[in-house]
C-alpha cells in the first residue's frame, strides 16, 4: 500500500481539523464557494471530484470482460451482494440506529439527512480501493480486474434507480434530473475519459510505462483532490461538529456494523460455495468497501456542502482505512486452500 493510502485515515483526521479551522476563520465568507453551481453541482466540488475519480476509472481496463465467463461464480457472488443485498442493509441499519437507537440524540431533520447519505454510501461499491485490498489479501489481481469492471458497468444503469427507490421509500425527495445529473457528471464522464485515455496511452508508450509512469504520477493526484475536498466540506460543517462532536461517532456505529456485516456475509458465503482464498477475499471486500468519493460528490449535489448527508459519506471515508485493514487482516489470517 502507497504511502499516502496506507495512512488515508490521518490525512482525512487533519482534513477534519484543517477544515473546521478554515470555516472558522472564513466565517460567512466562505458560503461563497457554495454558490458557484451549474445544474445544482458545485462547480469547484466537480473538478476535485473528477481529479478523485479519474485517476481510478484510467486504470479499468475493459477488455477484462472476455473473461467473465471463467470468474462466473464468484461474479454471481458479487453482484448478487453488492446490488441485491448491500443498499438494503444498509438502509436498514441506517434507519434502525438514526430514527430508533438514536431518537433521543437526534432530531427528524438530522436523522433524515444521514440516512440520506448512508444510503448513497450503500448503493456504491467500492471500484478503486479494491485493488489495494485484494493485493493485501494475496486476491487474485485477474478476479479483482474482472469483477470491478463489471461493477463500474452497473453502476451506470443501478445507482440511479437503488437510490431513488430507498430515498424515496424513506419519504425524502430528491430531483430526478439532479441525480442523473450527477451520475453523468461524476461517473460517465470520467469512465469514458478513463477508457479512451487507457487505450491511446498503451497504444501511444505501451503497458509498462502506463503503470509504471504514468498511474505512479497520478496517483496522488486523486488522493489530493480527495483531502481538499474534505477540507471544503469541513469548512461548512465545522459549526456543527463543534456543537455536536458525538454525531460523527453516532453515524459512525452504523457505518461500521454495515461494513462488517457485509464482509462476513460474502465471506462465510463464498465458502460454502468453495470459492478459491484467491477469489473469495477480493469478492468480500469490494461490497464491504464503498465508492466513497461518487458518494460525497452526489451527496453535495443533492442536499449541500454543509449538509448532514454529506457528513454521513464523508464519515464513511473516515472509518473506510482501518476497517478495511481489520478485515485484509482477518482475511489472511484465516486463508484457506
Amino acid at each position: 500500500m502507497k504511502f499516502f493510502e496506507k495512512y488515508l485515515t490521518i490525512w482525512v483526521l487533519l482534513c477534519i481539523l484543517g477544515g473546521i479551522f478554515l470555516g472558522k476563520v472564513a466565517g460567512n465568507s466562505i458560503t461563497y464557494v457554495s454558490r458557484w453551481e451549474i445544474a445544482h453541482v458545485n462547480v469547484p466540488v466537480a473538478i476535485l471530484v473528477w481529479l478523485m475519480i479519474y485517476p481510478m476509472m484510467v486504470q479499468i481496463d475493459f477488455s477484462s470482460l472476455k473473461n467473465v465467463s471463467e470468474h462466473w461464480k464468484g461474479l454471481g457472488l458479487t453482484v448478487t451482494v453488492n446490488w441485491l443485498i448491500k443498499p438494503f442493509t444498509m438502509a436498514f441499519f441506517a434507519w434502525l440506529f438514526f430514527y430508533n437507537i438514536y431518537s433521543a440524540y437526534l432530531n427528524p431533520e438530522q436523522a433524515e439527512q444521514y440516512l440520506a447519505g448512508a444510503i448513497l454510501l450503500g448503493a456504491a461499491p467500492c471500484t478503486a480501493m479494491v485493488f489495494v485490498w485484494s493485493y493485501l489479501s494475496n486476491g487474485d489481481p485477474n478476479f479483482t480486474l474482472v469483477q470491478v469492471s463489471v461493477n463500474d458497468l452497473i453502476i451506470l444503469v443501478a445507482f440511479i434507480p437503488i437510490v431513488k427507490f430507498l430515498l424515496g421509500i424513506s419519504q425524502i425527495f430528491i430531483p430526478y434530473n439532479v441525480l442523473i445529473a450527477s451520475i453523468i457528471i461524476f461517473v460517465v464522464i470520467p469512465l469514458t475519459a478513463g477508457y479512451l485515455s487507457h487505450k491511446y496511452l498503451i497504444k501511444a508508450y505501451g503497458q509498462e510505462w502506463f503503470r509504471n509512469v504514468f498511474l505512479t504520477r497520478l496517483r496522488p493526484v486523486s488522493i489530493a483532490a480527495l483531502l481538499s475536498t474534505l477540507i471544503l466540506l469541513f469548512a461548512f460543517q465545522g459549526k456543527i461538529i463543534l456543537q455536536k462532536p458525538l454525531d460523527i461517532l453516532l453515524i459512525a456505529t452504523p457505518l461500521t456494523i454495515q461494513t462488517y456485516f457485509i464482509f462476513f456475509l460474502s465471506w462465510f458465503t463464498g465458502k460454502v460455495m468453495k470459492l478459491p482464498f484467491s477469489m473469495c477475499a477480493p469478492a468480500a471486500m469490494i461490497g464491504a468497501s464503498n465508492f466513497f468519493e461518487l458518494s460525497v460528490a452526489v451527496a453535495i449535489s443533492l442536499f449541500g456542502l454543509d449538509s448532514g448527508a454529506s457528513l454521513a459519506t464523508v464519515v464513511g471515508v473516515l472509518i473506510e482505512v482501518p476497517v478495511m485493514l481489520s478485515l485484509v487482516a482477518f482475511a489472511k489470517k484465516f486463508q484457506y486452500q
